[in-house]
């Protein structure tokens, strides 16, 4: 089952009990000034949505890393590298490897913080910019790569910033049971019909 909720995320999490989900998945904030052009060439389409909620101004204080931790028995967090005054050291951070030419000015890497103590592992896969509609947005077969080399059969995921929602996207594919939290009703709305849209797809009885 997809739960997605326009809900902030503290807000959640304190409803929940300790290890309420077998594996947090998330993509807070790195307070780096993201926004919703960044990364776009020429010729790309524009983000539908301009707004960007909070406008990527600093991570979230340290309250939020003690409640995650709290109510998931495990931990990835995406832009970890700016955030370890609120994380313990860690064996298994995570590369992803955009397969971007070396003249960009963007990152051409994002690492992700997690609680597993096994090696550190890369993932190699282009973002494709086109029809994004958030400016963090991450591809599906990203975290799908994840769900299938960190979550076990019958997990329940959480991710506290929904975003775009291909987190939902790749829960779906692969039979996990996902809650989401998007804060920003514009972006929820979209990763919300992007699912639904994703869903009705599949539905379509091949001819």
């Amino acid at each position: 089952m997809i739960e997605l909720h326009n809900v902030d995320c503290m807000e959640y999490l304190a409803t929940l009990e300790d290890n309420s989900f077998e594996l947090a998945i998330v993509d807070p904030p790195y307070g780096i000034g993201i926004n919703v052009n960044m990364g776009r060439r020429k010729g790309d389409k524009p983000s539908q949505y301009k707004k960007f909620a909070g406008e990527d101004k600093a991570i979230p204080e340290a309250k939020f890393f003690c409640e995650l931790r709290r109510a998931s028995k495990n931990q990835i967090i995406w832009g970890g590298n700016y955030m370890t005054e609120h994380l313990p050291p860690s064996p298994c951070w995570l590369l992803w490897d955009k397969k971007f030419s070396e003249d960009v000015t963007f990152a051409q890497y994002e690492m992700a913080w997690t609680s597993f103590k096994t090696s550190a592992k890369k993932y190699e896969k282009h973002p494709n910019q086109n029809n994004r509609i958030h400016p963090t947005q991450k591809p599906v077969k990203l975290y799908e790569w994840l769900l299938m080399n960190y979550a076990k059969e019958g997990d329940r995921i959480l991710d506290t910033h929904l975003g775009s929602g291909s987190i939902a996207i790749a829960c779906h594919n692969l039979g996990f049971d996902l809650v989401g939290c998007e804060l920003d009703a514009d972006y929820f709305n979209a990763a919300k019909k992007r699912l639904e849209q994703h869903q009705s797809q599949l539905k379509i009885p091949m001819k």
